[in-house]
């Protein structure tokens, strides 16, 4: 998908990028590489199914689709809710690399890619809760 303008004719990034089924196909792929990410994998619950749905909802809503996220789970107040989790800046990169690669795999290239990237740069570094080398002794394995 080779999809270059986000503003062309007023669309939305959601609708630019192919909606549901373009995001649906992001998080799948983009989730098992985070379950095998060695970084990422501790913070992660084994079945990732609900962990992976809420995220379809949140990326529908965040790039300008429907309000799932919001309509099922209330205002999606990202920081509070990652907050239990020890989200580091390496973690946070790590994430971020895995999102670079499902964008790949699912071939979303140009101007739209570069805008939603950097939208996720943004708030998964708003995640960020802990120094690298901070142990987080609430952290339940």
């Amino acid at each position: 998908m080779n999809t270059t303008n986000t503003n062309a004719s007023n669309l939305s990034p959601y609708e630019s990028i192919g909606g549901a089924d373009t995001i649906s196909r992001l998080v799948d792929a983009f989730y098992p590489r985070v379950i095998a990410h060695p970084d990422l994998a501790p913070i992660f619950p084994t079945d990732i199914t609900p962990v992976r749905d809420k995220q379809y909802l949140f990326l529908t809503q965040f790039f300008g689709g429907p309000p799932l996220y919001t309509k099922q789970y209330g205002h999606p107040m990202l920081r509070a809710r990652h907050m239990p989790h020890q989200i580091t800046k390496k973690r946070a990169q790590a994430w971020l690399s895995c999102m670079q690669q499902a964008m790949d795999e699912i071939g979303l290239q140009g101007e739209i890619r570069e805008f939603m990237y950097s939208r996720l740069a943004m708030t998964a570094q708003h995640m960020v809760n802990q120094e690298d080398d901070e142990p987080n002794p609430l952290h339940l394995t």
